[in-house]
């Protein structure tokens, strides 16, 4: 690889550029260009909005199935609650009636009269 010579006197020649590089054919003739980049940021901008919304999940419909089993289930700790302070209930007011001395001969479904509350008999009617 040897360079040849140069002459004295001669003219250094110009670098011969490449030729301008051409766009594609379809970016050459599309109008208004700007809006189609715009529309294309704008939907990868809600895509990757869906993506950390919704995680992995392909639509964000699916996740409104949760909501009914989470309704179901709120319903169902109320029942069991309400469950447990009505038997409570019930356990106090048998011990209260055992306490009284009546034992098993009363339903415990029975009202108590207003002379078994108060035993002493002081009538205080308004």
């Amino acid at each position: 690889m040897s360079h040849p010579p140069r002459t004295q006197g001669a003219v250094p020649e110009e670098p011969v550029l490449p030729p301008p590089t051409q766009l594609p054919q379809a970016f050459q003739t599309t109008p208004d260009s700007e809006r189609y980049v715009l529309q294309a940021d704008a939907l990868r901008r809600r895509q990757l909005r869906a993506a950390i919304l919704y995680g992995s999940s392909r639509y964000w419909r699916a996740r409104q199935r949760v909501w009914p089993s989470v309704v179901v289930g709120l319903i169902i700790a109320a029942v069991v609650a309400a469950v447990i302070v009505v038997f409570g209930a019930f356990q106090a007011q048998r011990d209260l009636n055992e306490e009284r001395g009546q034992g098993q001969t009363q339903n415990p479904l029975t009202p108590v009269t207003p002379q078994e509350r108060d035993p002493q008999g002081s009538d205080q009617t308004p």
